[in-house]
């Protein structure tokens, strides 16, 4: 017969024996990442995105949460997307686009934030005290390079040897730097530049027509999420008004535009996912140095091409990165 402190004994010794796998042990944490844009992500963006992170080892719904966030293409939403996913306790803002970067700059000096942003001068906008060390919580993808529209203009240029007149189609407050360098490379080349001011979707089929109205040749787009999301459309009207249109966006070639050339977004929506996964893994934002693209690449769409008549010269053809049948 076993007495009460034999038995109490034997409980304590019982215990202390456990092996370690049969005591509960904490769930590991899994980060979560916010994926803030003014417009729906685009799925092939949102993919190089998650590419990216899984060339640091992260898998979405596996060891780390990717939710995303819109502003449904209403920019006075964005600050308060900002403040919503900081409560959430987020572990790193992903922001898509500069109304997106500023929203999440101007919610949090804490969270780490990796932007992708092809408009903006990080410097001059105060994102980042220099493109070598940030110093900040913000690091990422940027394209600082307003004079990029002018190698655009050439090349409308050397497909249509009599261009002279363009317009070019931007929003004044985000494109404002492209504006003033397109202008400036337009008259270079002798092209009369007519701007046109594109804020919201609804301002695409007037722009247009203006264009159209004012004997414009072809048509720059400056870069923006507007025109990265309607794409489609604003590519088919500008076959229905036969105007040849450029941009920088590749997605834009793809959707019936007749040229591209500017960098690979998807490239750089896979840097920035190496970014934020770089990050997760304890790399700090104030010294990760601003990445810029270095790789560009001319589309050129036949199929638009024919549509509108125009005969694109050999040494365009050739010097192309793809060539869109």
């Amino acid at each position: 017969m076993i007495d009460r402190r034999t038995f109490l004994a034997a409980l304590g010794l019982g215990a202390l024996a456990a092996p370690p796998a049969a005591r509960a042990q904490p769930a590991a944490r899994v980060p979560r990442i916010a994926v803030l844009g003014l417009t729906p992500a685009n799925p092939t963006l949102a993919e190089a995105f998650k590419q990216g992170l899984g060339d640091l080892g992260y898998t979405d719904g596996q060891n780390v949460m990717v939710e995303f966030r819109d502003a449904d293409s209403r920019p006075e939403r964005l600050p308060q997307l900002g403040v919503d996913v900081v409560r959430l306790g987020v572990d790193l803002i992903f922001a898509r686009g500069a109304g997106a970067l500023s929203a999440a700059k101007q919610a949090t000096s804490r969270i780490p934030i990796v932007a992708v942003d092809l408009e903006s001068d990080p410097v001059a906008m105060g994102f980042v005290r220099s493109l070598a060390k940030p110093g900040g919580n913000i690091t990422g993808v940027f394209l600082d390079l307003p004079e990029l529209s002018g190698k655009q203009l050439q090349l409308l240029k050397e497909i249509i040897g009599s261009l002279s007149r363009v317009a070019i189609l931007g929003d004044p407050v985000l494109n404002a730097p492209q504006f003033q360098a397109t202008e400036a490379a337009a008259r270079s080349l002798a092209m009369q530049p007519q701007l046109l001011d594109v804020r919201g979707s609804k301002d695409i089929d007037p722009a247009l027509g203006a264009a159209s109205r004012g004997r414009a040749g072809a048509i720059l787009l400056l870069s923006s999420p507007l025109v990265l999301n309607h794409r489609e459309e604003i590519g088919a009207l500008a076959i229905k008004g036969r105007l040849p249109a450029v941009s920088m966006f590749l997605e834009f070639a793809e959707a019936g535009g007749l040229m591209s050339y500017g960098p690979s977004l998807r490239e750089a929506f896979r840097r920035g996912g190496g970014y934020a996964g770089r990050v997760l893994q304890g790399a700090k934002p104030a010294v990760m140095p601003v990445e810029r693209p270095t790789k560009f690449e001319l589309v050129i769409n036949m199929k638009t091409a024919r549509a509108l008549g125009l005969a694109i010269p050999q040494p365009i053809l050739t010097r192309a990165d793809h060539v869109i049948q």
